[in-house]
């Protein structure tokens, strides 16, 4: 019998795609300790950090030094952004994972550890704002990596569901960090919890960190950042081509997503202070109802991302934005109130307004710009929204609501941030591919450029 003398070659190994559901929870999991992070700060600055670091001042006054320092998180968060989407589309969306939560842990650590202005004077609050910053830059770096991750790993049909997950994030470090922090006001004393009761949450996020990195060590790469970087497509300068090219996409993401900063950080931290300072509302309840809140917004996240995915994410931001206009007055209003139950559906209705745009906007954003520069860009516009909205917000609204009558100025505020939202997002294209292709006619694109968004809404909105 004659042998064949080539014997068969192993077939080559080609490897399986990653599991979406290990991506998103890996996605979910990073955002969440990053906020949580970013959360602990905002609930001490409301509770305790203004006679602890700032003695001298009046108690409004030393609110409003603590939520200063609480707004230098969010000026350094564009700048983590550049850095970090710099990184990620030189050098690949994974570093930015990693670096971005280790950058974060450690300097919130470190806030738990910054000894009060009675032990070292001046130097108290310019370690806290140095840290803070810190923070910020982290978490404005923390973004993109993470939606990247899902968005550009997931099918374009079901793209805006696992771009979700990242969007939960902030809702589940909302929980872990008050839920940490009324556990401890309701089982300490007040002097026991404004000598060391405040610092643990802080330390808390040591152990966290080392779990989120823990589950992202195996994160690989995503599929479009490797096409770029095997055809030498990466951009040299990602910022100057965003800025250059795209400034008013930039200025218009930037606008209509403040709304969802001005109305999160309104119910979570302003609230917050104002209720158990004006109201003198128990501050264990006042958690109680924004955490009631903040858990049914984070239910809420995927239910919106799904329709999201049949029926347009502008639409969405849209109706989101009108929700939050008709309700901020309701909003103060029963706040006012200081009942627990109505507190909490004041509460509740404004977080749904903003869920309704957010939970869109972890595949909307991406899908604005073309991978080359998709890091740099999202992540921009996304945290120049965390500037108008979420720096200012505690700060104007704390200032407007001084005094004993209902603080209706707040109201107008976040009407009015609203109103600019609904503007900007009226002015923004569909991305949805589906809807696009079948409106337009257009096929579907190949190449390194393909995937998660092909940045066809660059050409709707033009330089």
């Amino acid at each position: 019998m004659q042998q064949d003398p080539s014997p068969a070659l192993p077939r080559p190994t080609v490897p399986r795609p990653p599991s979406m559901l290990r991506l998103a929870w890996a996605s979910l999991a990073g955002t969440a300790i990053e906020f949580y992070d970013f959360f602990v700060y905002g609930t001490a600055a409301a509770l305790v950090l203004g006679p602890l670091f700032f003695p001298s001042f009046s108690p409004l006054a030393g609110t409003l030094a603590a939520f200063g320092t609480f707004g230098i998180g969010f000026l350094a968060r564009p700048l983590g952004s550049v850095v970090f989407g710099h990184i990620g589309d030189r050098y690949g969306r994974r570093p930015v994972l990693l670096g971005s939560l280790l950058l974060t842990g450690l300097a919130t650590v470190a806030v738990g550890c910054v000894p009060t202005y009675a032990t070292i004077g001046a130097a108290a609050p310019l370690i806290l704002l140095a840290l803070r910053f810190m923070q910020g830059l982290g978490l404005g770096g923390e973004w993109g990596g993470a939606v990247l991750l899902t968005a550009e790993h997931a099918p374009e049909q079901r793209r805006g569901l696992w771009a979700s997950f990242p969007q939960a994030g902030p809702a589940v470090g909302f929980l872990l960090a008050n839920g940490m922090t009324l556990t401890l006001s309701a089982t300490l004393s007040d002097g026991q919890f404004a000598a060391w009761g405040w610092r643990v949450p802080f330390w808390a996020a040591g152990v966290l960190a080392l779990a989120g990195l823990w589950l992202r060590r195996s994160v690989e790469e995503t599929p479009q950042f490797r096409a770029l970087a095997d055809t030498g497509r990466r951009s040299d300068a990602p910022l100057s081509e965003v800025v250059r090219g795209h400034w008013r996409l930039l200025l218009l993401t930037g606008g209509a997503l403040s709304l969802g900063y001005a109305v999160f950080y309104a119910v979570t931290t302003w609230s917050l202070a104002y209720a158990t300072e004006h109201l003198r509302v128990d501050r264990t309840v006042m958690l109680a109802c924004v955490m009631t809140a903040v858990a049914l917004k984070g239910l809420m996240t995927p239910v919106v991302a799904v329709l999201g995915d049949r029926h347009g994410r502008r639409p969405l931001c849209l109706v989101g934005s009108a929700m939050c206009l008709v309700w901020m007055f309701p909003f103060v209003a029963l706040l006012r109130t200081a009942d627990p139950l109505l507190m909490t559906l004041g509460c509740l209705g404004g977080l749904l307004g903003m869920v309704t745009m957010f939970a869109v906007v972890g595949a909307y954003l991406p899908e604005l710009y073309a991978p080359r520069i998709r890091c740099t860009g999202a992540a921009v516009g996304y945290n120049l929204g965390g500037v108008l909205g979420g720096a200012l917000t505690p700060l104007v609204a704390t200032a407007l609501a001084d005094g004993s009558g209902p603080p209706w100025g707040v109201a107008v505020y976040l009407s009015a941030v609203a109103l600019l939202s609904l503007v900007c997002f009226a002015l923004l294209p569909e991305t949805n591919p589906t809807l696009v292709r079948s409106r337009t006619g257009v096929g579907k694109k190949s190449g390194p450029d393909a995937g998660a968004g092909t940045g066809a809404a660059e050409a709707a909105a033009p330089a």
